[in-house]
């Protein structure tokens, strides 16, 4: 199902069951998986490689050349996952290397206006909502969510089940399972309603709030000592404690506290 006003390159490759409605473009070296939808003014361009069953509203521009001034025109690369939805005027952009590919995973939903830069490592179910933009090279873990307006600068990672409040401006690590906004941001809390909602169990969250007590309740004090505290507690032996440990120690631009 193709409307005669698209324009399909010779080179794109189509899976099965594709639509691809009035005045989309899909350029070279574009590969489409089985059941992807293109509503109206869709522009996907390569190389690209995008998986099953993806949704892409007006105006989505995916696969775009970066924005990052180092980029010397070498074959750039965008790979997206299945069952993601992309609505209008969401940009995609490809990497600024050959050697590192904007990559998103699955059943990620990006909302109006979202923007995921160059080189970008985005898990699966993750929400980013209407004008939320990510800079180069952020990572962004499973079940994350970030708000409205919200920016993120570049190289910085948002941990697994955390989210990002409206007009947040990230400046250092998110970590896991927290709450943070503001301008500049700081964490409020722990993200204990979208925990619940995915299943964490009661002895997980009851580890995380003593881990989240001792890490961030005391903004002033030296995160290394309190990390070192925490491993000596028994909420340490729970797997996501663990985690949030980990996640603490590769840090390189510092934890949002």
């Amino acid at each position: 199902m193709i409307h005669p006003t698209a324009i399909i390159s010779p080179k794109a490759q189509l899976g099965d069951d594709i639509q691809i409605g009035p005045y989309s473009v899909v350029g070279d070296d574009v590969v489409l998986g089985d059941g992807c939808v293109l509503h109206s003014h869709v522009v996907i361009e390569g190389p690209s490689r995008i998986g099953k069953r993806n949704e892409f509203f007006p105006f989505a521009a995916i696969g775009g050349k970066t924005q990052d001034l180092k980029y010397e025109s070498e074959p750039t690369y965008l790979e997206i996952g299945d069952h993601n939805v992309f609505r209008e005027n969401v940009t995609i952009h490809r990497g600024t290397r050959a050697d590192t590919n904007t990559r998103i995973g699955h059943q990620n939903l990006f909302l109006c206006y979202s923007h995921v830069a160059h080189e970008c490592q985005l898990g699966d179910h993750i929400i980013m909502s209407n004008n939320a933009t990510l800079a180069g090279h952020v990572t962004v873990h499973d079940h994350a969510i970030i708000s409205g307006l919200s920016a993120v600068h570049q190289f910085s990672r948002i941990g697994c089940h955390s989210m990002v409040g409206g007009m947040t401006r990230v400046n250092q690590d998110v970590a896991p399972f927290t709450i943070i906004e503001g301008s500049p941001s700081s964490t409020r809390g722990l993200n204990q309603i979208g925990l619940q909602r995915r299943g964490f169990s009661k002895d997980d969250l009851s580890a995380l709030k003593v881990a989240y007590k001792k890490l961030f309740l005391k903004k002033d004090a030296n995160l290394s000592n309190a990390v070192a505290e925490l491993k000596e507690l028994d909420a340490a032996a729970n797997p996501h404690v663990q985690h949030l440990i980990e996640f603490i120690e590769t840090t390189e631009r510092g934890i949002t506290r």
